[in-house]
């Protein structure tokens, strides 16, 4: 079964995207609290997605978030925000979501990006693709990891995504909607805003000076390339 874990303290909202989820195959791990969302991530190691609700009564999602990616789980994280929190999802994503979901949302919008980012995470492997070598970068597709100067880089499966594509294409700029398309798919229909931010949190991991970055250069008004 496909595990996904759903952090929601209001009982109706939480009750909603269960029915939906277990309707569209999935096996939901129910949680009201943070406390318990970690405790339930520690005796289920094969929840392969989190929906974390940003508002909680211990703490926030974004603390539980933090906590899984400080764990070293590439798991895929979607932030259940609040139409009015606009800070909450470039805080969510800052923190390692890969995607949010707006409320109130349908329950075709919240599978649809589901779907997609459980592609991503439990997706096929790319095989026996070479190693792909730039500078002091070394991506690996088999282990979809990187390397940096022989130390290893801790990335989402969205970042992975992100960084292979652009090693696939030095040099080329890639626009914010193909950059859009090909990592969140083309069913995708969120705003393009989630690029921009996925590439201010790589270039934390990646580059020397995330202020001045070398590696992913900025098109203005179009969006990004790798390398010169």
């Amino acid at each position: 079964m496909k595990k996904i874990l759903v952090l929601e303290d209001e009982n109706a909202i939480r009750s909603f995207v269960v029915i939906n989820l277990r309707r569209s195959g999935y096996e939901p791990i129910e949680a009201s609290t943070g406390e318990e969302a970690l405790k339930l991530l520690e005796e289920n190691d094969d929840i392969c997605v989190a929906l974390l609700d940003v508002m909680l009564p211990d703490t926030d999602g974004f603390e539980v978030c933090r906590h899984i990616r400080a764990s070293g789980s590439r798991m895929g994280i979607i932030m259940l925000t609040a139409l009015s929190q606009e800070m909450d999802k470039v805080t969510g994503l800052m923190t390692g979501a890969d995607d949010y979901v707006t409320k109130p949302f349908s329950p075709a919008e919240l599978i649809a990006r589901v779907d997609a980012l459980y592609r991503r995470v439990r997706g096929v492997m790319d095989g026996d693709e070479d190693d792909i070598v730039s500078g002091p970068f070394v991506l690996s597709p088999r282990n979809r990891t990187l390397d940096k100067n022989g130390e290893r880089v801790r990335l989402t499966q969205t970042e992975y995504s992100i960084i292979k594509l652009f090693m696939e294409n030095p040099g080329r700029a890639l626009s914010r909607e193909e950059i859009l398309e090909n990592v969140w798919g083309p069913e995708y229909k969120g705003d393009l805003k989630i690029v921009d931010v996925n590439i201010r949190r790589l270039r934390m991991k990646v580059e020397d000076t995330a202020t001045m970055p070398e590696y992913i250069t900025t098109i203005w008004g179009y969006g990004y390339k790798w390398g010169s």
